[in-house]
Parts: structure tokens; sequence; C-alpha cells
């Protein structure tokens, strides 16, 4: 997907997580520079995807999705295993 997931696919894609929730969202310098609490999104699918909505750039990628579910590909060798 070259364009970012709007609001439907973000719900649908953390439907489809099977990793923790708020593992997509990164954590580097602008989630720090907006001053943001990362025990605020553990387990509140609601909030992970309000924000994803509001700054695009923060979601993990790479993300892969195999029929109706979805890992985040980091580290890389998870994505081979999950494609099996």
């Amino acid at each position: 997907m070259k364009e970012p997931p709007d609001r439907a696919a973000l719900e649908r894609l953390v439907d489809a997580l099977e990793d923790p929730v708020e593992d997509l969202v990164r954590k580097d310098s602008k989630f720090k520079k907006l001053e943001l609490d990362p025990e605020e999104y553990v387990g509140n699918p609601a909030a992970v995807v309000d924000l994803l909505e509001q700054h695009k750039a923060l979601l993990q990628r790479p993300i892969v999705v195999k029929g109706n579910k979805a890992i985040i590909g980091r580290p890389k060798d998870r994505i081979a295993e999950f494609l099996k």
C-alpha cells in the first residue's frame, strides 16, 4: 500500500494484528517531540487508531497482511515464517 491507510483501513489492521496494538506506533523522535506517553497506547486500539489517523508517519512499517491476519515485519525474519 503506497498511500497511508485511512481510518477504516487502520481499524481493520488493528483487528487483524497478531502483535500488541501499541507496537503499531513508532516511538521515534517525532513521537517524543509530540510529548506522547507510550503507556496511553498499551492495549488501547482506539487510541492507536486515533493517533495514527492524525500522525501517519508514526505507523510502524513494514506491516505484512495475509488473509485476515497481520504482523509487523520487524525483525525481517518474522516475515517468511508468517507467510508460510
